[in-house]
């Protein structure tokens, strides 16, 4: 492509077909993922969030939280350097979003078939943007369960237009997830929680082993001063935190989720999410109290206002 500058082919890389991808996962999964996020953390008895982790009719009757199904398609996500006409420097890689659809309430185990394609390609000038899709669904019954699809941000790999018009592609409707905008009005509702010096050392042993969560020199190769908490463990105590204060309790009521990375976490820190009610749409902002710093925001869209609001 003439003027391309960058390495990566947008005809490449659209045109890649992704194998399709089988897994398995059990309650003690789903029960260990509740954990990591924090639940029960405060009172091990919390009925609200015991429900995850055990259930006396047997642990084949746990609930599982809607975030699970963003740890569950990292298990389906391949290798972004194995696709063609995609060349980009690993270390400058940034998870910016995380879009969820909850289709029916994930079963306490099953077996996942998920389908993966591109979503989204579009060319920023310094940097590429990246959206990977999954569909999973369950294989018995081959109904859908859940969607995700990942904004991956590349640093340093723009400029693969090769004309004054910037590249860019979505199979989604533009406006299907908006900015996030945070209102300037009091909250609705507020929830402190305190994540753990283990916090991250925990959520790892849920499937996402990148060494910047649990490796101190390559946290510090990275620029920050000790291993972070990955992203999406905060989205988890986010979300969390809606479900217990909007929703009741009830999980069953989330049908989306939205969530935009600001900025990093350090396990240990204390996390405030602030809610808003925008009809069926919770708009969330999450601060790390000790810096008084957004570390993420987005929305949550559930199917009903609970009654006990």
């Amino acid at each position: 492509m003439e003027g391309n500058n960058s390495g990566i082919n947008p005809e490449l890389v659209l045109s890649y077909k992704f194998s399709e991808t089988t897994f398995q996962y059990s309650e003690r999964d789903a029960a260990y993922y509740a954990l990591a996020i924090g639940a029960c953390g405060k009172d091990a008895v919390d009925a609200s969030e015991l429900k995850y982790v055990y259930h006396e009719g047997g642990q084949q009757l746990i609930e599982v939280l809607p975030t699970f199904a963003a740890l569950l398609s990292l298990e389906s996500l391949p290798k972004l350097s194995d696709i063609p006409g995609l060349q980009f420097d690993a270390r400058l890689l940034l998870h910016g979003q995380q879009y969820i659809e909850i289709y029916r309430p994930l079963p306490s185990r099953s077996c996942i078939q998920t389908k993966t394609s591109i979503a989204g390609l579009h060319d920023k000038g310094k940097a590429a943007i990246l959206e990977v899709e999954t569909l999973s669904s369950d294989k018995q019954s081959g109904l859908p369960l859940f969607m995700n699809r990942a904004t991956i941000y590349l640093r340093g790999a723009g400029g693969f237009s090769g004309s004054t018009r910037a590249y860019s592609y979505s199979k989604h409707p533009k406006n299907q997830v908006p900015a996030a905008r945070i209102p300037e009005s009091q909250p609705f509702a507020v929830y402190e929680d305190c994540t753990q010096p283990s916090q991250a050392l925990l959520y790892r042993l849920s499937g996402d082993y990148n060494p910047l969560h649990s490796d101190p020199v390559v946290a510090n190769a990275a620029g920050f001063s000790r291993p972070i908490l990955h992203g999406l463990c905060t989205l988890g105590f986010a979300v969390r935190a809606i479900i217990k204060c909007i929703c009741r309790g009830d999980s069953r009521m989330v049908k989306s989720i939205s969530g935009r990375f600001l900025l990093h976490v350090y396990p240990g820190e204390t996390l405030i999410t602030e809610m808003w009610l925008a009809g069926l749409r919770v708009m969330y902002q999450v601060k790390v109290k000790e810096r008084n710093k957004a570390v993420l925001s987005g929305h949550v869209d559930i199917d009903r206002l609970s009654s006990q609001l």
